[in-house]
C-alpha cells in the first residue's frame, strides 16, 4: 500500500479554523489547538443563542406592551384575553411597534379591547 502524505489536508484544515476564529483574542486565534477549542464553543454558543434570541425577543414585546396597556388602565394579560375574546389577531411584535411607534392606533386597540 502506498504512504499517504496529509500534511496538505491538514494545512487547509487547520487554515480554516483559524480563519473561523479571526477576531477571538490572544492565542484563541493564533494557535490551531486553542484555536480548535475556541471555535467548537463559539459554535456551540452561536446555536443556542439563535433559539434564545426568539424568547429574548419575544420578553422585550411582552414588556413593552405591558408598559403601553398600563397606561391605559390595564394588565398585559387582560388586554390580550380581552384581544382574543373580541377575535382580534395581532401578534405581539406588531402589538409592541404599534405601542412604541404609533401610539393612536394602539389606543384604538386597547379601546376596542376595553368595548368587549
Amino acid at each position: 500500500m502506498t504512504r499517504v502524505k496529509r500534511g496538505v489536508t491538514a494545512k487547509r484544515r487547520h487554515k480554516k479554523v483559524l480563519a473561523q476564529t479571526k477576531g477571538h483574542w490572544g492565542a484563541r486565534s493564533r494557535l490551531f489547538k486553542t484555536a480548535n477549542e475556541s471555535l467548537l464553543h463559539a459554535l456551540s454558543y452561536q446555536y443556542r443563542d439563535r433559539r434564545n434570541r426568539k424568547r429574548d425577543f419575544r420578553r422585550l414585546w411582552i414588556t413593552r406592551i405591558n408598559a403601553a396597556v398600563r397606561e391605559h388602565g390595564l394588565s398585559y394579560s387582560r388586554f390580550i384575553a380581552a384581544l382574543a375574546a373580541r377575535g382580534i389577531e395581532v401578534n405581539r411584535k406588531m402589538l409592541a411597534e404599534l405601542a412604541v411607534n404609533n401610539q393612536a392606533e394602539f389606543t384604538a386597540l386597547v379601546e376596542a379591547a376595553k368595548a368587549g
